[in-house]
């Protein structure tokens, strides 16, 4: 069975279990009936088949791969295991990073993609948008499926019991705990890792942008959507969306946009001003390489410099629980 980079399994069932659930994938593909889904390579031939420019897509996965290797992922997430969802059958459907259901499943190993905009067709209705939100979901799945992992046998099925910085007992206790519902910070884990990655995409995205000259799109939720993939949301962005849809699904969509927003990034981007002031891109490489590799001992000196003892821990441990191996 193939495993991810940085996985590692304990048990011959949970071996079984994973190769099981990474040979059909159809459990995922399966939420969306309506859409028809083809692996990322396939998505990409046939849009340029017909006369897309594909080039901001690979010139972004380029500038990834060398910004990754990096923090020490040098495989990226194979394309065949990317699956794009378009020519819905569903009336009204839109599609893009903020759809529902879709992302990176470490289970079955593989990602949900769907093209941005309206999905009632083969092709993007605005190209250019669509590939910047296609490269923003890649790049942001690729460091998912890099992370490290720990996975041990329970009743003959796999648990995870480590996901790049974040612990996790058998049991289902995990390292650390849920954010208080409403908080503009976290000191949960999970949203730290989540808006690490998306940090790092959407600069690659925001990047390559700059580079091809894609500029922001007229129209208001085009614009959302270009600010959104590149990382340059403004207060007022996050405020008005209840002035851009036109339909039910794009209603859903900008509040599923602004709520990611407000409950991942804007957290993420907090933390680091309130715990590495000055020295935030230094602090979110170090999560990073933590992320991929697993090793938490580097990030948690760096911390310790500057705020004493035992910060890791005093942040994010939750009461009660006790990990007597975070350096594995």
């Amino acid at each position: 069975m193939e495993l991810a980079p940085n996985e590692s399994v304990t048990g011959t069932g949970a071996m079984a279990g994973l190769a099981a659930m990474r040979a059909d994938v159809s459990a995922l593909t399966g939420r969306h009936p309506e859409h028809v889904f083809r692996s990322l390579s396939e998505t990409l031939n046939r849009w340029a088949a017909d006369g897309i420019d594909t080039e901001p897509f690979h010139a972004g996965v380029e500038t990834a791969e060398r910004r990754y290797a990096g923090y020490g992922l040098t495989t990226m997430l194979p394309l065949d295991r990317v699956l794009v969802g378009c020519e819905s059958s569903r009336a009204g459907a839109f599609g893009g990073f903020h759809h529902p259901d879709q992302g990176y499943r470490h289970l079955q190993m593989a990602a949900v993609i769907t093209m941005y905009g309206p999905m009632e067709r083969r092709n993007p209705e605005r190209p250019a948008l669509a590939l910047l939100d296609l490269l923003r979901a890649y790049a942001h799945d690729c460091l998912h499926y890099g992370s490290r992992r720990r996975y041990v046998e329970v009743a003959g099925m796999p648990v995870r019991t480590q996901y790049g910085i974040n612990y996790r007992r058998a049991t289902g206790q995990s390292y650390s705990a849920a954010d208080r519902s409403g908080s503009n910070h976290t000191r949960n884990l999970g949203i730290v890792m989540e808006g690490a990655c998306d940090k790092e995409a959407r600069s690659i995205t925001r990047q390559t942008a700059e580079q091809l000259g894609v500029t922001e799109p007229s129209g208001t939720l085009g614009a959302l959507t270009f600010r959104d993939v590149t990382g340059t949301l403004t207060d007022e962005d996050v405020l008005c969306v209840a002035d851009v849809p036109e339909s039910g699904e794009q209603a859903r969509y900008v509040s599923a946009l602004s709520g990611f927003e407000m409950g991942v990034n804007r957290r993420y981007a907090h933390f680091l001003a309130e715990f590495t002031p000055g020295e935030e891109s230094e602090c979110h490489r170090r999560i990073l390489t933590a992320i991929i590799t697993g090793h938490v001992t580097e990030l948690g000196v760096w911390l310790d410099e500057r705020h004493g003892p035992g910060t890791f821990t005093g942040l994010f441990r939750s009461q009660g629980y006790f990990e007597p191996a975070l350096t594995v």
